[in-house]
């Protein structure tokens, strides 16, 4: 079985228990394959902004490669938290590392607007990547308000009757003249 996926590290490329990965490397491990902190195996996510969960992509510099797992693998579903298709490996190999555009493009223009928030929730912008994502969902309101949120800081997006309001794609204080 084989999985293409992709997983986070650590700006040197380790991972979060200081193992370190090269590119074009296969890894592997022994015994009984399972999902968690005291699970056995290498994880990865199917979809990028999953990987975001284990790594503060919005505070340290991380790195994303594009990976594949074979051998014996686990698939995991938090279904509490809207994760899914993570899996855990015997073995896996690196294959990339992305460059950020390739990090950011594919999220520009995607159809999925839940995929979207969730990447923009997670991964720092730069400002002209937040104008670029302003401009390209101006009438998407969850993605407005998580880039409001978690890239500038703007703790009361959600509070509605303090909060903002968003007008024809663009979102505005109360009372301001942005409309």
């Amino acid at each position: 079985m084989e999985i293409r996926g992709y997983k986070a590290f650590n700006e040197d490329l380790s991972n979060r228990y200081g193992l370190e990965f090269k590119t074009g490397e296969i890894y592997q491990v022994s015994g009984s394959i399972s999902f968690g902190v005291r699970g056995n195996g290498f994880h990865f996510c199917k979809r990028l902004e999953d990987t975001l969960r284990y790594f503060d992509a919005m505070d340290d510099n991380i790195q994303i490669a594009e990976v594949i797992g074979r051998g014996s693998i686990v698939e995991y579903y938090d279904d509490y938290y809207g994760y899914y298709d993570m899996y855990v490996a015997s073995e896996l190999e690196v294959v990339k590392v992305l460059s950020r555009e390739e990090i950011v493009m594919p999220y520009v223009f995607s159809k999925n607007d839940d995929r979207v928030r969730r990447f923009v929730s997670g991964f720092r912008l730069t400002f002209d990547e937040k104008q670029m994502f302003r401009q390209v969902y101006s009438k998407c309101v969850s993605i407005l308000q998580a880039i409001d949120y978690y890239q500038d800081g703007v703790k009361d997006v959600y509070d509605l009757p303090s909060g903002k309001v968003y007008f024809k794609g663009r979102n505005s204080r109360r009372g301001d003249n942005n409309e």
